[in-house]
């Protein structure tokens, strides 16, 4: 079985090991493969039955090009980066890996909020440029000291992560409402449902949980965000593309959004043109919310147990193509 591995270096830079997925089968492993070469794509695939990507892109140019491929495991929860209905049509199974990064990505997600409400890092550079010690103060800052304490934060996207962050929110004192696609008795236990339109009415906070679909591609945006309160903060840890990049930066720079967390932009790595380069208030990191060892590791063993299971003809976390 040949088996080979796109780009293998953002979920193992060498801190775990690849053994269990050797033991499947002949492996190739390249730390990067560039998105855009499709002809690269294609010539490293070549006659391998199972290709395991993250961000790697297989279209429909590929899979014509790969026709020993019968099973594509993505790094991950989003397969948006594989052409699968065509895959489907060719017979080709997709696996995914969902909920792998539930706890470690909530846990980030709070740390961008906590950031954009006292700014710890612009402070400590601060003080080791020298400022404090020249200060006439005991005490100095730049931003204001948001206490969250009482304020409403509004989930959008009440999955496992959405959820997992609602309890993080709570602890803090925080009223939790949320608002989703679908409903259910877990969703309730964490937040209270309230539409969308309320969601942005009231909440100080927004948080973005949600999965990049055609229908929430954009939803942050010039229209979105003129209902929401002055000053509201938001924090994203799903996808740059739900948010128009030019229409947040312009509110920061007015002032309507006070400040923004951003794990995520719409294409990455992040072009130097992005105008939420040069947005106030605005704390950017890239795509790191996931990357825990804890978290890759589960990655690693659930893709491992995906192919697995899909060689002995019992196939789970299958995506129903």
């Amino acid at each position: 079985m040949k088996i080979v591995i796109l780009d293998a270096y953002t979920e193992n830079p060498g801190d775990l090991s690849w053994e269990k997925i050797k033991s499947l089968g002949d492996v190739a492993i390249y730390d990067r493969t560039p998105c855009t070469d499709i002809d690269l794509i294609a010539e490293r695939i070549g006659d391998a039955q199972i290709a395991i990507v993250n961000k790697t892109p297989v279209n429909a140019q590929v899979i014509e090009r790969c026709k020993n491929l019968k099973f594509i495991a993505v790094f991950g929860t989003g397969y948006n980066i594989v052409d699968y209905k065509y895959a489907a049509e060719k017979g080709i199974s997709l696996s995914n890996v969902p909920s792998y990064g539930t706890n470690t990505v909530s846990q980030f997600t709070i740390g961008l909020l906590l950031e954009v409400c006292s700014f710890y890092g612009h402070h400590d550079m601060t003080v080791k440029n020298g400022r404090w010690e020249k200060s006439e103060d005991f005490c100095y800052w730049d931003y204001p000291m948001i206490e969250l304490y009482g304020k409403t934060a509004g989930i959008i996207g009440l999955g496992k992560i959405g959820r997992a962050s609602a309890a993080l929110l709570k602890a803090l004192g925080m009223e939790v409402i949320a608002f989703s696609r679908s409903k259910n008795k877990e969703g309730e236990k964490a937040a209270v449902y309230v539409s969308f339109d309320e969601l942005l009415e009231r909440s100080d906070v927004i948080l973005l949980h949600c999965p990049l679909f055609e229908e929430t591609k954009g939803m942050i945006n010039k229209k979105s965000i003129k209902k929401m309160k002055d000053g509201v903060i938001i924090i994203n840890t799903s996808r740059g593309q739900l948010i128009v990049e030019e229409d947040l930066a312009e509110a920061l720079n007015s002032g309507k959004v006070y400040a923004a967390g951003l794990d995520v932009v719409a294409q990455e790595p992040i072009r130097a043109d992005n105008p939420l380069l040069k947005a106030k208030n605005v704390i950017i990191t890239p795509h790191i919310a996931w990357v825990s060892k804890e978290s890759r590791q589960r990655i690693l063993d659930a893709t491992y147990a995906n192919i697995k299971a899909f060689l002995d003809g019992k196939p789970i976390n299958v995506v129903n193509l």
